[in-house]
């Protein structure tokens, strides 16, 4: 039996009905007057095959009000036109410069393939927590033993001071050199290669075995009550480059070649000089390592042993300036090539560039300081150095400066381009 709306003109319910041949629904929903609370009935068929020419209008208008405003939300959440946004920022350009920023952008984005490709052709260099590893495997330059177990460990004490202090207050009760020191460790459960592996650990900052009791986390947490938790090995690494505490070498530059070829003379032909660890100069360069061991086949190291003084190695300026020291330094201590350094460094005034100035040479480009810092790089055998100074080749200030000057707008953050 069909139902018809106007069988129910006071029902506040929803009533449904149906008919064999017609198969329309009604679905009643009510509305309140302001008055009181009759109801007055309001029909909405689910059946689109009988629908009124004038009804399908309206849905279709309706849709179509919908979708010009999914097109305009759609349109607000892009981002903005870059083109756009271009042409309103040169359009008070001369042409010339329009034309050298162009070249900037060519010469920019050429460079940057070339230095992908150059990445891509060259051996990947070797990491400061690779030569850590190397340096704590093959023990060069160690200066202390630390005795566990009956089996000797020769160690760096510079290195495990800057890095747990536990053995910064250790080491100190024991300052001469070649020291021997017993290990009395609380924690239960560490034989003979967990502390190896501890070791291995404070060197790299990762363990040199795989051992399921370093996965428990009690055995973790009684480790780091006894002997401390570390920062990072390039936070800690840091920290002994900026102290210098523990150091054992000085490094000096003179224009004298005998002076060089002899490592001695009068302190006052030196100039400023510089301290490092014998460790880390060992560690990151071949040409400091063979240096170092040559002075021990001599026996000048017993020397300064008994005497209790630091190395003393001194560089011909003509080979290596003395203004790249400090970026040579800080590259062996955190991987980080700074070429910044050399314009605020008190050396800036070294012999290469008093001649430079006497032969009326400019004062050098970055590229130029770039490519003289590489070849010297090549010299030390110090792989990460040259790495970093070739890739400061690809950094050229001109392109910055233009586009700061020019499109401070471009430059300034997200909300100017959106």
């Amino acid at each position: 039996m069909g139902a018809n709306a106007s069988n129910y003109p006071h029902s506040c319910s929803p009533r449904v009905g149906g008919n064999s041949q017609a198969q329309q629904t009604f679905i009643g929903t009510s509305s309140y007057s302001h008055q009181g609370y009759g109801c007055e009935s309001k029909l909405y068929s689910l059946d689109h095959g009988h629908e009124k020419p004038q009804d399908k209008k309206k849905k279709t208008s309706g849709l179509a009000t919908l979708k010009k405003k999914f097109i305009k939300r759609r349109k607000s959440s892009r981002s903005a036109d870059h083109a756009k946004q271009m042409r309103e920022l040169l359009s008070g350009w001369d042409v010339r410069d329009v034309n050298a920023l162009v070249e900037e952008y060519e010469g920019t984005s050429a460079l940057k393939e070339l230095s992908l490709q150059a990445s891509l052709a060259r051996p990947e260099a070797r990491t400061l927590q690779k030569d850590m590893a190397e340096l704590y495997e093959y023990k060069y330059c160690t200066d202390v033993d630390l005795i566990f177990q009956e089996t000797c460990f020769p160690v760096h004490r510079a290195i495990l001071a800057a890095r747990c202090p536990f053995f910064k207050t250790l080491l100190s009760s024991s300052p001469e050199y070649g020291a021997e020191i017993i290990m009395d460790i609380n924690t239960a459960g560490i034989d003979m290669p967990m502390f190896s592996a501890l070791l291995h650990y404070l060197y790299t900052g990762e363990f040199g075995m795989e051992d399921s009791r370093f996965q428990n986390v009690d055995i973790l947490v009684q480790l780091s009550e006894e002997f401390g938790t570390p920062n990072s090995l390039d936070v800690d690494m840091r920290g002994l480059f900026d102290y210098m505490c523990y150091y054992d070498v000085v490094v000096s530059f003179s224009s004298n070649t005998e002076l060089v070829e002899s490592f001695g003379g009068s302190q006052n032909c030196l100039d400023e000089e510089l301290r490092a660890h014998k460790a880390i100069i060992s560690s990151r360069s071949p040409f400091f390592r063979h240096l170092l061991q040559r002075r021990i086949r001599t026996g000048e190291e017993i020397t300064d042993r008994t005497l209790r003084t630091p190395t003393r190695i001194i560089l011909d300026e003509s080979i290596i300036p003395k203004k790249y020291a400090k970026v040579i330094l800080n590259c062996m201590y955190t991987d980080v090539v700074d070429l910044s350094v050399l314009h605020c460094s008190p050396s800036v005034g070294s012999l290469s560039e008093v001649q430079a100035l006497v032969a009326g040479k400019p004062n050098m480009t970055r590229a130029e300081e770039a490519m003289e810092l590489y070849h010297i790089a090549l010299f030390l055998e110090f792989n990460m150095l040259a790495q970093g100074s070739w890739n400061n080749l690809f950094l050229p200030p001109s392109c910055a400066i233009i586009l700061k000057h020019h499109c401070s707008q471009l430059i300034s953050g997200p909300q100017s381009l959106y």
